[in-house]
This record gives C-alpha cells, sequence and structure tokens, in this order.
C-alpha cells in the first residue's frame, strides 16, 4: 500500500507541474522560463510548505493567482 505521505509529495508535484503548464498556456511563455519562474515565486515555497492548505487549490485558480499577485517575476 502506498504511504500518506509519498501519496501527499506525488499529489504536489503534479499541481506544480499544473500550476506550471497554466502559466505558460496563459501568458504564452516557455516551460524553461516559467520553471525559473514559478520556483522563484513565494506560491511555490507555500506549496512546499503545506501553507494554509493552499496545496488542495485548483492548479489554475493559483496559476492566476501567481500571475496577478506575483506579477514582478514576469
Amino acid at each position: 500500500m502506498v504511504d500518506k505521505k509519498q501519496l501527499e509529495e506525488v499529489y504536489k508535484q503534479n499541481l506544480e507541474n499544473d500550476i506550471i503548464n497554466a502559466i505558460s498556456e496563459m501568458k504564452g511563455i516557455d516551460l524553461r522560463k516559467v520553471f525559473d519562474i514559478y520556483y522563484s515565486s513565494k506560491l511555490a515555497e507555500q506549496i512546499s510548505n503545506d501553507s494554509y492548505g493552499i496545496e488542495n487549490m485548483d492548479a489554475k485558480y493559483l496559476a492566476e493567482d501567481l500571475i496577478e499577485n506575483e506579477s514582478e517575476l514576469f
């Protein structure tokens, strides 16, 4: 049986990939650049730290939030 902690890690990785893909599509930015943007964001830190239950939110919503609230990264 899969360990709950392992399952949560896989879910977070998938969420991060979905956020990165969503930003790339919304902004028309190359995936490599979006990786740099995402991993330098506060959002990435919050998801990594399980802050505010944010890892349970929709990837598209989180992508839009990052674009709006961390516009300096773009």
